[in-house]
């Protein structure tokens, strides 16, 4: 991409970009029409890949904007925002290997440099040329990999809260590795199928609004999980791959790295704290704006969506304007 797109389009949020700015997190519009959990069914579909048999949803017209989920979630996390960029984009929410309804070997490589070249594959299977990325969670930090080495193939990148540099796995997730190891952690997610009072008091650690995780749409999450022992074997896989060095690797092609980039941040959040937005901002020379988000924790895009859609917005339409 030309330095002048990340530079030039965006001269009118040229000082945001040295200055956080902060944005109040109103709830989503109710006349947006999301994926409900029988449309998001009815809509998957597989493409197939070196890496195994890929599900994705989609939905809109127009440039493609990929989305990038967290564990253990999987395309779903991104309705809300998906039924607020479907009329500027055609939205695609993939589910990475090892979570949700993507297939794979039990000898699948799952780590986040196997999952960013899976991405590319992805796209490349879709007919897709450049995209703009959309990440959260473990899913940004896969996202960095990808973006670093594929600059090519990015009009923008977007990161939420996510692992980034040395930051992760975080001290707060010790415990869920270990049991990831011992082969238990799926039994702790399987318990709270039922029990919605524990689910909401337990996942307050990720949402401000955990109530947003109705027994069906919790269920979207972790039935595929458990349907087979070869699916519970990947999703503690999943876990145990987790490695910063990853991610210390790419830190000089981030230096280079020129693509329009937003970052998004959840102050709430007590896994990634808001200097790593910071250090985002500092590291990639194309981050044009850091935008704080107050009372919002790490899956914010799912219970305070319009804290993501409306810098979101304004940054895509920016891009527009200076391709």
């Amino acid at each position: 991409m030309p330095d002048q797109l990340s530079r030039r389009a965006f001269v009118a949020a040229a000082a945001a970009s040295a200055v956080s700015k902060t944005f109040a997190a109103p709830g989503a519009r109710d006349d947006a029409p999301a994926l409900t959990v029988e449309s998001f069914h009815s809509r998957r579909r597989f493409v197939e890949t070196a890496s195994g048999q890929i599900a994705y949803v989609e939905q809109g017209a127009g440039p493609v904007a990929l989305f990038i989920h967290g564990v253990p979630l999987n395309g779903f996390h991104w309705r809300h925002v998906i039924a607020e960029m479907q009329g500027i984009r055609r939205c695609v929410a993939l589910d990475l290997m090892s979570l949700g309804y993507t297939r794979i070997s039990p000898t699948q490589d799952v780590s986040f440099a196997a999952q960013a070249k899976m991405i590319r594959q992805f796209i490349d299977a879709m007919g897709f040329d450049k995209i703009d990325l959309i990440a959260n969670d473990s899913g940004g930090g896969i996202a960095q990999i990808f973006a670093a080495h594929n600059p090519e193939r990015l009009r923008t990148l977007t990161l939420t809260n996510c692992d980034t540099h040395d930051n992760w796995p975080p001290v707060a997730i010790g415990p869920s590795i270990q049991a990831a190891r011992e082969g238990t952690l799926l039994d702790r997610y399987v318990a709270l199928i039922d029990d919605s009072a524990e689910r909401y008091k337990r996942l307050t650690r990720a949402y401000a609004d955990s109530r947003v995780l109705t027994d069906e749409v919790y269920r979207v999450y972790i039935d595929p999980l458990r349907a087979t022992n070869e699916s519970r074997n990947n999703f503690h896989r999943y876990w145990i791959a987790f490695d910063n060095a990853q991610t210390l690797a790419i830190e000089p092609l981030l230096r280079q790295l020129k693509v329009p980039t937003l970052v998004v941040w959840a102050l709430d959040d007590i896994f990634f704290d808001v200097k790593w937005a910071h250090w985002l901002q500092r590291t990639i020379p194309g981050v044009v704006r850091v935008v704080e988000v107050p009372g919002a924790r790490l899956f914010f895009p799912e219970d305070r969506p319009q804290a993501l859609v409306e810098p979101l917005r304004s940054f895509l339409a920016s891009a527009s304007r200076g391709a």
